[in-house]
């Protein structure tokens, strides 16, 4: 199939080459002309675990290519996927002037039968908005088709080629037919394409992300109430998650969830419901949780240091708001690092993907170190915010060395207990007993 992604952000960059890897025809559009320039000289614009090898494979076999020209990109595409930004306006709502803006331009472009698709996570109703907009200039046939993306930073790749579903909402046969033939190879071992209207399919996406939030919230909230009754949230965590109907995924506590998807559409689909007359209380009280858990450390680390963080150094491990991404998009470490700083203490940070991304938005206003152990070198105690794999093992002879004394505290609860009290630290972490 000729396919045209519009937009070559995390989801666009992801799908297209993902499209292009099953021998589809695809092209990427997008307005910022140096972005396009480094993707057609084959360098990739985002880090995302397995996806250069397919990036650079299938710009080589010509099935990808770029450019800013929507005419040009458009002209012989079977599927025109819109996969835009859609953020959060100051109310909690998705700004959809992307979106839209696109669907009016390609309306004044189209010719001939194509198919629409909405990539980009939207507020139910957006199929008819974009319908909409696009029958402003065109008055010939075409279907938009709901086709919201569950691709998970850091596991993207293998997220889009063996999906567990793909949800796709529509009402026309003939655009039935391609969307099922595309998705056929992703889903030969039997995952479904569950094909539904479209106002459920934009619902499911907004449902599900929000489902998941929660699912963090509530465990954030027992591992609280463990710090309280003196019971250990990792065994109630197993305790749980052994029940089937529960599940074992998104138990782990910490210090808040992140990143471009779940903060942004827990806000969209209550803002969504206000605008039904319809008040989402468990949902505005995922949103409290979690602004609450971002800085649950801070009074560990106050009260350590008797209240006074004045000329402290702090060491932090972890930057983006998970491992194997450089997105810190609402990352829980930024918000521990600006209390710090709020505090008149200094910060020496390490991340293995973000630095560069955290010093765009806080320039010097913290130190970087070049790996986790020279971002120790004379810290008062060292914070851990992203759980990487490289930190679960570390080097504590090291650690030792470098540290003005064994503190730690752990928003991520990375290491066992035993072993800290062995060692002897003050070991501070997530709904477990504290070490002295």
């Amino acid at each position: 199939m000729k396919i045209t992604v519009v937009g070559t952000g995390y989801v666009g960059l992801v799908s297209g080459t993902c499209f292009a890897e099953t021998g589809n025809t695809v092209i990427c559009v997008d307005i910022d002309q140096q972005k396009v320039n480094k993707l057609i000289a084959g360098e990739i614009t985002i880090f995302e675990p397995g996806l250069e090898k397919l990036f650079q494979r299938n710009i080589k076999e010509d099935r990808l290519n770029f450019t800013t020209d929507l005419v040009e990109g458009i002209k012989d595409a079977e599927i025109i996927f819109l996969a835009l930004p859609t953020p959060p306006g100051e109310d909690g709502s998705a700004d959809l002037k992307y979106v839209l803006g696109v669907a009016e331009e390609i309306g004044k472009i189209l010719v001939d039968y194509k198919v629409i698709v909405n990539k980009s996570t939207v507020p139910v109703g957006t199929a008819k908005k974009v319908k909409d907009a696009i029958s402003k200039n065109f008055k010939g046939e075409f279907d938009v088709v709901s086709n919201p993306e569950f691709l998970r930073e850091g596991v993207a790749v293998d997220d889009f080629m063996k999906p567990d579903r793909v949800v796709v909402g529509l009402t026309s046969e003939r655009a039935k037919k391609l969307m099922a033939d595309l998705y056929a190879p992703y889903v030969r071992q039997g995952n479904p394409i569950i094909f539904m209207d479209e106002p459920s399919s934009e619902l499911t996406k907004y449902a599900a992300n929000s489902f998941l939030a929660t699912k963090i919230s509530f465990m954030n909230e027992i591992a609280r109430l463990c710090e309280k009754v003196g019971a250990d949230v990792d065994m109630v965590r197993m305790g749980i998650g052994s029940d089937d109907r529960i599940g074992r995924r998104f138990l782990f506590p910490g210090i808040g969830y992140g990143g471009s998807c779940f903060p942004k559409d827990v806000q969209a689909l209550v803002r969504s419901s206000h605008e039904q007359d319809y008040d989402f209380r468990i949902l505005e009280a995922v949103m409290n949780v979690n602004e609450d858990q971002k800085l649950h450390l801070i009074p560990k680390i106050k009260s350590f240091f008797d209240g006074n963080l004045v000329n402290k150094h702090f060491a932090v491990w972890g930057l983006a708001f998970k491992p194997n991404t450089d997105d810190i998009r609402e990352a829980p470490a930024l918000y521990i690092i600006k209390a710090l700083i709020g505090e008149g203490a200094t910060v020496t940070a390490f991340d293995p993907e973000a630095m560069d991304n955290v010093k765009k938005q806080l320039d010097s206003v913290i130190s970087y170190a070049e790996n986790q152990y020279d971002c120790l070198d004379g810290a008062d105690a060292l914070i851990i915010a992203t759980e990487w794999n490289e930190f679960r093992i570390p080097d504590f002879e090291k650690i030792n060395s470098k540290l003005k004394q064994k503190v730690i505290f752990d928003g991520r609860n990375l290491f066992d207990l035993d072993q800290m009290d062995k060692l002897g630290y003050h070991y501070e972490s997530i709904g477990r007993k504290k070490i002295n």
